[in-house]
């Protein structure tokens, strides 16, 4: 039941419950007579003194029924909260993933210039083999990074989308059969 419901259970069960019934009572020629079993008087006084004498137990479950809801809106708005958060994080996630991404391909570009220079002048003899080795250390080194800074913008872009409230179904199977 949801908390707003069991506030109007409780709110509900705070009221005098009279039943009206088709039971035939009895007269009373007396006074003394009208508290005795089976008079209409004596069963709508009970029911009414009911409400009465249970009242601050029911007023108290109320109490804590309003409390409830309270208690679910709050956590409702701290939901909200930490996925608007989520989605700004991922956003300024994302820039930086841009910029690195950005910054290891000229790096990997420039390693890439420098180790075609090293091999043009070791083909006229002006650089031994270990200067060439370590330019091709310095591309292979910065091509992992560019790899590095793309897979970790790949895997903001999921978080993105999952703080977004996202996910994939598996369309062949909620396609109809046969088609």
């Amino acid at each position: 039941m949801t908390p707003s419901a069991q506030i109007g259970v409780a709110v509900a069960a705070r009221l005098p419950n009279i039943v009206p019934s088709a039971n035939g009572g009895t007269g009373a020629f007396y006074p003394a007579q009208l508290f005795l079993p089976g008079t209409a008087f004596y069963t709508f006084a009970g029911n009414v003194a009911q409400s009465a004498f249970d009242g601050m137990t029911l007023l108290n479950k109320q109490r804590a029924a309003e409390a409830g809801l309270d208690q679910a809106e709050a956590r409702y708005r701290s939901t909200v909260i930490n996925a608007f958060q989520n989605v700004a994080d991922t956003l300024r996630a994302l820039q930086g993933d841009a910029r690195a991404v950005r910054e290891t391909r000229i790096a990997e570009n420039t390693a890439r210039r420098y180790l075609a220079k090293i091999r043009s002048q070791q083909s006229f003899g002006s650089v031994s083999q270990l200067a060439v080795v370590d330019a091709q250390r310095a591309y292979l080194g910065t091509s992992i990074a560019r790899i590095q800074a793309e897979a970790q913008r790949l895997a903001n872009a999921v978080a993105l989308f999952t703080a977004l409230g996202g996910g994939w179904a598996n369309r062949e199977s909620s396609s109809p059969s046969g088609s």
